[in-house]
């Protein structure tokens, strides 16, 4: 497995930008979602075979574990205890993957990965994910109130990992005060856009698109 060295901004280091134009409220729909022990999510694209072909998320996991479970791998980060480092993997069937270092207290804020599925897996200390249990409209709205009832967490100890398909809304942060921890990350398609949220109670406000012009 390669890595590279000298990476871009991974996709999931936050980054603040400007609101987009206010377009009207809209309220969320359920989605289902599987419980911790699998690491499966139930949604769209997370176990089945894929129409456009490429990696399930099922497959994307199993890589994230294994490569996380590689300490020729995981030991070629440098870790900073000023903030979030990492380095680009060699994903299976052309996907995108990166590798992560997490340093006590930090996180990615909410958001999401629009068309492409995913996966992740600790290799070293917890990550918490919360997540929400609704697929979100891809359009048209800026702020959404949702229904309670929608959030879901779960830890993710090194050694396990977190599958889930398509729209999947989530923070992952590593909530320790004095442990740092390292991830896989693997994506198919590779991401072609991430919405940023901010949050106030159950009020989801889209804040940003980002594009793989603004990381790679």
């Amino acid at each position: 497995m390669s890595v590279s060295a000298h990476a871009p901004v991974p996709p999931h280091a936050p980054a603040p930008a400007p609101a987009p134009a206010p377009a009207p409220a809209a309220h969320s729909r359920p989605a289902p979602d599987a419980g911790p022990e699998s690491g499966l999510d139930s949604g769209p694209g997370a176990a089945a075979r894929p129409r456009g072909g490429g990696p399930t998320a099922a497959e994307l996991l199993d890589f994230a574990r294994r490569t996380a479970s590689d300490p020729d791998v995981v030991d070629r980060l440098p870790l900073d205890p000023e903030g979030r480092t990492w380095i680009r993997l060699d994903g299976p069937g052309g996907s995108e993957a990166w590798l992560i270092g997490w340093p006590p207290g930090t996180g990615t804020g909410w958001h999401d990965h629009a068309e492409s599925r995913g996966a992740f897996a600790t290799a070293r200390g917890r990550l918490v994910e919360h997540s929400l249990a609704v697929r979100l409209p891809s359009e048209g709205w800026h702020r959404l109130e949702l229904a309670p009832g929608h959030d879901r967490s779960r830890a993710v100890q090194a050694g396990t990992g977190r599958a889930f398909g398509e729209h999947h809304v989530h923070e992952v942060l590593n909530a320790s005060d004095r442990e740092h921890a390292v991830s896989v990350h693997a994506y198919y398609p590779p991401l072609p856009q991430i919405r940023r949220y901010s949050r106030n109670g159950l009020v989801l406000t889209l804040e940003h698109v980002e594009r793989p012009a603004d990381w790679q």
